[in-house]
């Protein structure tokens, strides 16, 4: 399922539109990208061995919300990655829930492009056992204004 010379991006995300947009934007940096469009999905795509080097998930998603599917991938992981989440309901509990749950990172929903790009490349450079952060070598690939937009 992985190809080996690329790190793999689980993205998590009910909407479509979203979904599309950090495909886009995922693949522009080097990344294989792997949708699940719900929890229960992104557990199916993990168990069946999916190995992302970050994943993108949504708190808010249809059957397993993102808090109990980065519990479960991080107990079920057969390697470290990165979870960020991200939420148009942005609440210091919703924030500490999520950093209890294993999240690295929690941001708002419109997300926004540069600032999930920089997210992504400040936890991988704390985290050097995960995939490199821009496989491709062109850091933001000029796409860093792009306003990933709907919530």
């Amino acid at each position: 399922m992985n190809s080996p010379d690329r790190p793999v991006a689980l993205v998590v995300e009910d909407d479509d539109h979203i979904a599309h947009l950090l495909r886009f934007m995922l693949e522009r940096e080097g990344y294989q990208v792997v949708h699940a469009a719900d929890g229960r999905e992104g557990l199916n795509l993990i168990e069946n061995g999916a190995l992302p080097a970050i994943a993108l998930l949504d708190v808010m998603l249809p059957f397993v919300d993102g808090f109990e599917l980065v519990r479960r991938l991080k107990k079920s992981a057969r390697h470290e990655f990165i979870a960020v989440a991200f939420s148009a309901a942005v609440t210091p509990e919703a924030q500490a829930q999520a950093l209890e749950a294993g999240f690295a990172a929690f941001l708002a929903k419109p997300l926004q492009a540069k600032e999930l790009l920089e997210t992504m490349q400040k936890l991988q450079s704390a985290h050097p056992s995960t995939s490199a952060p821009y496989p491709n070598g062109t850091g933001h690939a000029g796409i860093t204004g792009m306003d990933l937009g709907l919530n």
